[in-house]
């Protein structure tokens, strides 16, 4: 049966001609913020720009409108934590999102309970965009991204996000016939919340052999405090089996991030107190947590922290399911994605809690209520005060 990958539709058209004023005139001075709690030099210096932004309320209601007969969204909350430590500074938030590629969700990836209408570009694309719309985030981490030129990249460019895209070396998206090109991790960051200072593209290495696995690695300050952050996105190799493959590949991440945040001068973390810039690190990680680069990333000498880990009682522990779907050969219900910070130098406000079972649905992810088949991760955090 021919599979086809379908072109972005009228609805999306109107998206672009709400965005009109704002990509038909390039610079590189980011937009006029619409947040609140922004830091004032910058935005003093973006007033009366011609580059003023959609507004990202009216785009979300764009998007909700053309999606009018559409089950109900999931509905979830987020979980305010408080540990005693409190902070001045204004919360950072950041989603972690493999949002499934197109071109597999069409071709390769075989949904059996999902509707074809249900997985069409023309649909999916206002889903994904709602998802995003809805929660906002300053900085967003995105897998099998494979419509980011025609797509992301244009309309979140329009908000005041700024980013980078590296490719897979070798696509499986690229074997579909009408495919929009290679999927890969894309990085996203509010302008108005962070000053780009550095970002790097990376071919993960198992045993100093290239693999098909990359990564965005973006170094930033962010403006109201000066503190600098180190954020990296990344997708390991899938499937049962190549449990060696994502530990070499998790092991070569960490190497270089170790190498990245020391290789910069202490001074450039804005915190006299610290010793290294702290991490960030967002993925899916095709592994659940009793796998090996699962360990090695929580035993890191970076000191890195789960961040869902806080839904839990005890806190130790990671959600039931991060991804749930049904293919041929069964039912998948796992935890394989991640939000991982370092824990002295950064703290956890809040966290988005997890659809339950009754809101997927039998027929589980991707669905005509939600458009991939890995949930959304989104937590605020904050940067430690000195002590």
């Amino acid at each position: 049966m021919e599979t086809l990958v379908c072109p972005m539709g009228g609805g999306a058209t109107r998206l672009y001609s709400h965005l009109t004023p704002t990509l038909s005139s390039r610079s590189p001075l980011p937009h006029q913020p619409v947040e609140d709690k922004l830091d004032p030099v910058f935005c003093q210096e973006q007033k009366g720009s011609p580059l003023c932004p959609p507004d990202p309320a009216e785009l979300l209601q764009k998007c909700e409108e053309a999606l009018r007969d559409r089950p109900p969204r999931f509905h979830r909350k987020f979980t305010e934590l408080s540990d005693g430590d409190c902070s001045t500074s204004s919360p950072i938030r950041v989603m972690q999102w493999n949002i499934l590629a197109q071109a597999l969700g069409e071709g390769l990836d075989s949904f059996v309970q999902c509707p074809m209408e249900a997985i069409s570009w023309s649909r999916r694309k206002y889903l994904i965009l709602e998802e995003i719309l809805t929660y906002r985030p300053h900085i967003l981490c995105l897998q099998e991204v494979d419509h980011y030129y025609d797509t992301f990249q244009p309309i979140l460019a329009g908000l005041g996000y700024s980013s980078n895209f590296c490719p897979k070396p070798w696509s499986p998206c690229l074997g579909v016939e009408g495919n929009n090109g290679p999927d890969g991790c894309a990085l996203f960051y509010d302008q108005s919340r962070f000053e780009f200072l550095d970002s790097m593209n990376m071919r993960l290495s198992a045993m100093r052999i290239p693999t098909n696995q990359v990564a965005v690695v973006t170094m930033l300050r962010c403006r109201s405090t000066g503190r600098c952050l180190c954020v990296a996105v990344t997708h390991l190799k899938a499937r049962s089996g190549w449990e060696w493959l994502r530990s070499a590949q998790g092991s070569d991440l960490l190497r270089n991030l170790q190498n990245l945040v020391q290789k910069h001068p202490t001074g450039l973390t804005g915190d006299p107190g610290a010793t290294y810039i702290p991490l960030l690190i967002c993925g899916d990680f095709n592994a659940i947590p009793t796998e090996e680069v699962y360990r090695r990333f929580a035993g890191s000498p970076l000191g890195l922290e789960s961040a869902y880990k806080k839904l839990s009682q005890d806190g130790l522990t990671e959600p039931e399911y991060t991804t749930w779907k049904i293919r041929p050969t069964g039912e998948c219900c796992s935890t394989l994605d991640y939000i991982w910070y370092s824990q002295d130098s950064l703290r956890v406000d809040a966290v988005l809690d997890m659809p339950t079972e009754e809101q997927i649905g039998p027929n589980r992810l991707p669905s005509f209520s939600y458009p991939s088949d890995h949930l959304s991760l989104v937590c605020d955090l904050s940067f430690k005060e000195n002590e």
